[in-house]
């Protein structure tokens, strides 16, 4: 097992890397860039309050920390840069980092992320940990407490469809669930807010924000309540939208080990129901269940919540990274990149050594021999 580990660490440089090269090649060739969303911005100006702006601009923002971006270096090559002083495209082109050549650019980014040096946002005049980490509490209480709560109502829910597979309380649940997997959670966080967030019926909890504005002021018991009184509604949104899959995988998953052969000869032994389900079924069941609750922590922090976010007026890393996108902040982008992937890697390998935990007769290391 110490070896398969070792593999794996050393595989995950080399996939970062490849992943981090690969998009950053995609960005290359992906138009209304930085450089083309401030000449947007600065259309209909007079060219002085231009020159101060870029100037401005290249005084805050220093040389381009992460690199990344399109690899234009002429004023023909932005849309929309008719009519401007050459200069100005010159300057920010210095102040983005676009005057080197691309594979300079991505060296000097992966050279920095390396000793997790992310730079400064192109739009935002700060560091991007810093801007990472204002909107990490956010990501972690949605995507923490939903993960937890879908498994604790998936995994009793699919074993007991699964022994009572074909009975009334089976047929109802599973209607329940395809009813709540065809709704999408971002509709479903609507009509909470309809109907709870003083929409139109009820007023019991609140529309924005993951504390109150007195949070500071509350006791210690005041704030936990004022905290999962703001998460309630994005929590149930995030919850519906995300337990039927995994209900019908957990049922899906007892059905099959129930009908295998050592379940026939465990009941002919005379061993309890209970027994045979919880002593011999439950760990083989478990076995993909478990494993794969890494992945779907790794899901649910960073891409299952961004229109819930917007919803609920929750600033957190889905809509930071959709934001980034959309605005074409690069250094944004491509750190928040580095860091999902390289913390997803990690996740993915503690899923496999969770094969392990659940199972000790799964051994990697004598697969591969």
């Amino acid at each position: 097992m110490l070896n398969y580990i070792l593999r794996r660490l050393l595989l995950i440089p080399m996939t970062l890397f490849g992943i981090m090269l690969l998009n950053f090649v995609i960005i290359q060739f992906a138009p209304g860039g930085p450089v083309e969303q401030v000449i947007a911005q600065l259309q209909g100006t007079d060219v002085s309050s231009t020159a101060r702006i870029t100037n401005q601009g290249a005084d805050s923002g220093g040389s381009a920390s992460s690199g990344a971006g399109n690899n234009f270096s002429s004023t023909s090559n932005y849309r929309g840069a008719q009519g401007l002083d050459p200069e100005i495209i010159k300057q920010l082109e210095v102040q983005f980092g676009f005057d080197k050549p691309a594979p300079e650019r991505f060296w000097m980014m992966m050279k920095n992320y390396l000793t997790f040096d992310f730079g400064q946002s192109y739009f935002q005049d700060r560091d991007v940990v810093d801007i990472v980490l204002d909107k990490m509490p956010v990501s972690i209480s949605l995507g923490i407490w939903s993960t937890l709560i879908i498994y604790i109502i998936s995994i009793p829910l699919g074993i007991t469809k699964a022994v009572r597979d074909g009975s009334n309380f089976d047929i109802w649940s599973s209607a329940a669930i395809i009813f709540g997997f065809a709704i999408p959670g971002f509709l479903f966080a609507v009509m909470l807010i309809v109907i709870f967030a003083g929409g139109t019926y009820l007023d019991w909890f609140p529309l924005r924000g993951l504390t109150s504005s007195n949070f500071d002021e509350l006791s210690l018991l005041g704030k936990v309540g004022d905290y999962f009184w703001h998460l309630t509604l994005p929590i149930i949104a995030l919850t519906i939208s995300g337990f039927a899959t995994l209900t019908m995988l957990t049922k899906n998953s007892f059905l099959d080990e129930i009908n295998k052969q050592y379940v026939v000869t465990a009941r002919a032994k005379g061993l309890t129901e209970k027994r045979v389900l919880y002593g011999h079924v439950f760990r083989n069941a478990m076995l993909l269940i478990i494993a794969g609750f890494p992945s779907a922590l790794v899901g649910m922090l960073f891409t299952g919540s961004v229109l819930v976010e917007v919803i609920f007026s929750l600033d957190g890393l889905g809509l930071l990274g959709f934001n980034a996108v959309m605005t074409r902040d690069y250094p944004v982008m491509f750190a928040t990149l580095y860091f999902f992937t390289l913390f997803g890697l990690i996740m993915n390998l503690i899923s496999d050594l969770s094969y392990h935990f659940v199972d000790p007769r799964i051994d990697f290391d004598a697969r591969e021999n």
